[in-house]
């Protein structure tokens, strides 16, 4: 298994593993699938120098997949980001979640990212034990705030601070990255 950055010609495959999860109301809030066409305007908001769009390869083969967002909008949390992970439903309890997020934690310093976090249902066991077993902690808990087939699901924030890199991620880079990041074709 190999982990690269996702390009666009990866979107179909990635749509196709999120869509799977819909009807599961396991790990999204959205009641219905999504198209490619939908989803290409949140895939190019990702960029590689401070929020990276993975995926996991296996015999050339998409089989997960993992991006970094943006916490909140506001500056001060610029060294937070969210991050959410998908594994095909063929390749699940295979360590391949367990991969990705172990490079996220390693990666993230070079990101310039101080903390981790993930939003996952309560309902989610297998979630909530593969980020606990990594060293996240429950940050936050928001009951019954999802809707889902009639029922009301909690919400768990899941965090984890990152090892400090050895220089500061600055106010100037990250505006000129997001300049750069706005024009990218």
């Amino acid at each position: 298994m190999i982990i690269r950055d996702a390009v666009e010609a990866d979107l179909p495959t990635i749509v196709e593993i999120y869509n799977a999860t819909v009807p599961t109301h396991m790990v999204t809030a959205e009641l219905e699938p999504t198209t490619v066409e939908a989803r290409l305007p949140w895939f190019r908001e990702h960029w590689s120098e401070h929020y990276p769009f993975w995926v996991a390869e296996s015999e050339g083969r998409v089989i997960a997949w993992l991006d970094f967002k943006r916490f909140l909008p506001r500056c001060a949390y610029r060294g937070t980001a969210e991050i959410s992970v998908y594994v095909d439903e063929e390749f699940r309890r295979r360590g391949v979640g367990q991969r990705l997020l172990e490079q996220a934690i390693a990666r993230a310093p070079s990101l310039g990212i101080t903390a981790l976090v993930g939003l996952i249902f309560g309902h989610n066991e297998p979630s909530l034990k593969l980020f606990q077993s990594l060293g996240f902690e429950r940050w936050g808990f928001f009951p019954g705030v999802a809707q889902l087939d009639g029922v009301q699901r909690d919400l768990v924030v899941m965090g984890q601070h990152c090892p400090a890199r050895s220089s500061s991620f600055s106010s100037s880079s990250w505006s000129s990255k997001l300049i750069h990041r706005e024009h990218r074709p």
